[in-house]
């Protein structure tokens, strides 16, 4: 009896082992799923943060890339250039970061990093030529500014020595043509009367209701520098008021003198050959003049070429 309790006890005891080790068994088995598990979770974690940093750096590449794309852009606007590729390639850039921002909701694969990656650096590249041969056009311009800038002094120094010759000869030609002014010496003024009598102004007994014409002579002065050839003389009869005798039916009409116009009262055309020849006017007024002191001024080329006087009583 004693040994067949002892047995049962002894099994028991083995039954016992049995169970805590097959317990400990499923506790260490237990236990390292759950470190396997916690591993994994702690692997996917840094996988996930990998690729949103990767993620992120790619979106600061494209940003940095759109903005190096823009500058060029603005660069050949303000060269005066255009470049309709370009503003494609922007829109391309844009969509590409909006589709990387689409991502922050998604995943990115390994193979949408590779291709992202790629096309940053094909990007890069076509930007870094972009900006050798922008470059290379402004040196060119520059040269070329300068070239311009220098040409620009030069026609500048050409046309201040143009404006200075045109001065210089223009006040030569004033010179020359007030040298060959006319002068119109010995002006004599003789009083005609209605019987065709003539008497000098000196005559201090003539009245002015007896006037029927007047005549003026003068003579041309001798002048080397005068060209030869027809000239035209004008004659003004100033009354003692001031004005003018000015009639169409009798040849007056008018002329340019210092910026303004003048009535002339009488015309004559000749043709000047610097042997001192004489020139006359005979004027019938056809109506009773004046009395009071009258003046003859007489004109030629724009110029006063001499005046006189006579008084009538």
């Amino acid at each position: 009896m004693a040994t067949e309790t002892t047995e049962k006890d002894s099994n028991r005891k083995l039954l016992v082992v049995g169970l805590i080790i097959v317990l400990l068994s499923i506790n260490g088995i237990l236990i390292y799923m759950q470190q396997q598990k916690t591993r994994e979770n702690e692997e996917q974690q840094e996988i996930i943060k990998v690729k949103s940093t990767e993620l992120e750096n790619q979106i600061k590449v494209y940003e940095a890339l759109k903005a190096d794309y823009e500058r060029q852009s603005e660069e050949l606007r303000s060269m005066g250039l255009s470049n309709d590729s370009l503003q494609t390639r922007i829109a391309a850039i844009t969509a590409d970061l909006n589709q990387l921002r689409s991502f922050r909701n998604s995943s990115f694969t390994l193979a949408d990093q590779q291709r992202f990656k790629q096309q940053a650096e094909n990007l890069r590249l076509a930007l870094q030529r972009k900006d050798e041969e922008m470059a290379k056009l402004q040196d060119a311009n520059e040269e070329l500014f300068s070239e311009v800038t220098g040409l620009k002094t030069t026609q500048n120094r050409l046309s201040d020595s143009i404006n200075k010759i045109t001065s210089t000869n223009q006040e030569l030609e004033q010179k020359v043509a007030l040298a060959s002014k006319l002068e119109a010496q010995n002006i004599q003024v003789t009083i005609i009367n209605s019987r065709g009598k003539e008497k000098e102004d000196s005559d201090e007994e003539y009245k002015a209701k007896r006037v029927d014409k007047i005549k003026v002579a003068f003579k041309l002065g001798k002048n080397e520098v005068a060209p030869k050839g027809s000239k035209e003389i004008m004659m003004r009869l100033i009354e003692p008021d001031g004005s003018a005798l000015y009639n169409l039916a009798t040849g007056s009409g008018t002329f340019d003198y210092e910026g303004k116009e003048q009535f002339y009262t009488a015309k004559r055309d000749i043709v000047f050959d610097n042997t001192q020849q004489q020139v006359s006017f005979i004027y019938s007024k056809g109506a009773p003049y004046k009395q009071g002191k009258h003046t003859i001024e007489l004109y030629s080329d724009g110029y006063l070429i001499g005046t006189s006087s006579f008084t009538l009583k």
